[in-house]
C-alpha cells in the first residue's frame, strides 16, 4: 500500500449505503436492457402505458429507470461520509415508504400512475423503505455505556 494514500476504512453504514447505491445503479441500467426487461420496445417515458417489465415482474418506464440511476448516484456519493450515508438510508427509506403509499392509493390504470408502479413494485418499495430505515438507524446506533 502506498503511504501517501492510506486506505480509509468504511463504517458499516457507509458500506450499506454504497451497496444500496450500486444496486440502484444496476437496476436502473438493467431497466433498459432487452431480455432482462421484457417488452423493452414498449418502454414509455412515463405513465402506466409503459408495458416494459424489469425481470418480467416490475413495471418500469424511462422515468422510473432514471430515478433508479439518480438514486444510485446519490447513494454512491453520499456513502463517502458517515453522515451522508446515514442521511441517504434514512431519507431514502422515507421516500420509498411514501412511494409505497402512493402506489397503494393511486389507481394503476390512471394518469396519476406516472412513475409507473404495479403491485410487485408496491411491495418492493415497502421492503426497501423499511430496510433502508433499519440500516440507517441500526448501523448508526451509539454504544450504550452502563454505569454501576
Amino acid at each position: 500500500m502506498n503511504a501517501a494514500h492510506p486506505r480509509t476504512a468504511r463504517t458499516p453504514v457507509q458500506l450499506a449505503a454504497l451497496i444500496v447505491g450500486v444496486v440502484f445503479l444496476l437496476v436502473g441500467i438493467l431497466g433498459f436492457i432487452p431480455g432482462i426487461t421484457t417488452n423493452v420496445d414498449q418502454l414509455e417515458f412515463a405513465g402506466h402505458q409503459s408495458d416494459a417489465m424489469l425481470l418480467g415482474i416490475f413495471e418500469v418506464s424511462i422515468l422510473h429507470n432514471i430515478v433508479h440511476l439518480l438514486f444510485g448516484v446519490a447513494g454512491v456519493a453520499l456513502a463517502r461520509t458517515w453522515s451522508g450515508a446515514r442521511s441517504y438510508l434514512i431519507g431514502g427509506g422515507v421516500v420509498y415508504l411514501l412511494l409505497w403509499l402512493y402506489g397503494m392509493v393511486v389507481g394503476h390504470d390512471t394518469a396519476a400512475n406516472f412513475v409507473p408502479v404495479n403491485n410487485a413494485d408496491n411491495w418492493l418499495h415497502l421492503v426497501l423503505g423499511l430496510g433502508m430505515l433499519a440500516m440507517g438507524f441500526l448501523l448508526t446506533r451509539r454504544p450504550v455505556s452502563s454505569r454501576i
